[in-house]
């Protein structure tokens, strides 16, 4: 594809950057429906705090009342994605790809498959080996052992090949907000982080421009 636009939203409320990817969304699709061409954009951002459910997620999955996560500074959020619920937070990597898929060559599933492998090409350079779980998306280590455990979560909406939401990737992550809810709806499987796996912080600006690249890669 061609080289796409890049804007990094910085630190924003999930609400908004939601709002501002459905107003982008919508304009693609109009575009789209009137034979225009879309210009590719990848957005990436972190949240405060919030738990977000995908359209066929079961609200079970998450352990305590909305009333308690307020209280203790925890946004609920219903969005359009596919998926269950996961969590969003400050120091995890939220991607957002507008693309227009079709145009790409590429179907759904064909397009989750290239998200994980910018992921797991991502975490490669800090020398952690991503995998991918049969059955599950997103980027998983140590696959079919007993301390499997998930480092990127993906949710996508795509309608007429073109996209919005994307992948959340956990760099310096407070993983103890995990503990809330189900993650994904999955039992039995942990989480992690780039920093839990070095055992130290890394740069989220370093983080951006390696995964930048990488979605150039992979997208090329």
């Amino acid at each position: 594809m061609d080289v796409f636009e890049f804007e990094d939203w910085g630190v924003i409320e999930y609400d908004v950057a939601r709002q501002k990817q459905l107003e982008r969304f919508e304009r693609n699709l109009a575009d789209k429906i009137a034979g225009k061409a879309i210009k590719s954009c990848l957005i990436m951002c972190e949240h405060n705090p919030v738990i977000t459910f995908g359209k066929s997620a079961d609200k079970t999955n998450v352990l305590f009342n909305a009333t308690w996560l307020q209280t203790h500074g925890i946004a609920v959020c219903q969005t359009e994605r596919g998926g269950d619920v996961t969590f969003h937070g400050p120091e995890q990597l939220v991607v957002y790809p507008h693309f227009d898929i079709e145009q790409m060559g590429k179907g759904v599933r064909d397009y989750i498959h290239s998200i994980e492998e910018v992921i797991i090409r991502t975490i490669r350079h800090y020398g952690i080996k991503g995998e991918r779980s049969q059955g599950f998306t997103g980027v998983w280590l140590e696959v079919g052992s007993t301390k499997e455990r998930k480092i990127a979560a993906i949710g996508v909406k795509c309608s007429r090949g073109v996209t919005m939401h994307g992948l959340a990737l956990n760099v310096n992550t407070d993983l103890h907000f995990f503990d809330y809810i189900i993650p994904c709806g999955i039992t039995g499987k942990g989480v992690t982080s780039i920093e839990k796996e070095l055992g130290h912080k890394v740069s989220m600006k370093d983080v951006k421009a390696i995964m930048k690249s990488k979605f150039e890669e992979v997208f090329a």
